[in-house]
């Protein structure tokens, strides 16, 4: 998944405030790349914003790396690659939320 951004991007990609997930190495993607790899990817878990509308999918790219799907509370959807195990490294911090809840079986 490749960023069009300078390597020195004083301004790296991030999720909004309102997602309690501190990833470093988030790229944004495109609408259309990240439809695409969402529709026919396996999803690697689901959660929603408990009253805020937001919700949030992790799908499958590679063996290292996921995309994510965020949904704002109007029904817009964005897009993000991330590293799979840093993903992993920060779901903690989705899980114990609790303004975040999953709403997929844990997989």
């Amino acid at each position: 998944m490749a960023t069009h951004a300078p390597r020195d991007d004083p301004s790296p990609s991030s999720l909004p405030d309102a997602v309690p997930l501190d990833l470093r190495n988030l790229t944004r993607q495109s609408w259309k790349l990240g439809s695409r790899i969402a529709d026919g990817a396996r999803s690697l878990g689901e959660w929603r914003q408990t009253g805020g509308g937001w919700s949030l999918t992790a799908f499958e790219a590679t063996e290292e790396t996921l995309v994510l799907r965020l949904r704002s509370p109007v029904g817009r959807s964005r897009f993000y690659g991330a590293i799979r195990t840093e993903f992993r490294e920060a779901l903690p911090a989705l899980s114990s939320s609790t303004a975040w809840e999953r709403v997929d079986a844990e997989g």
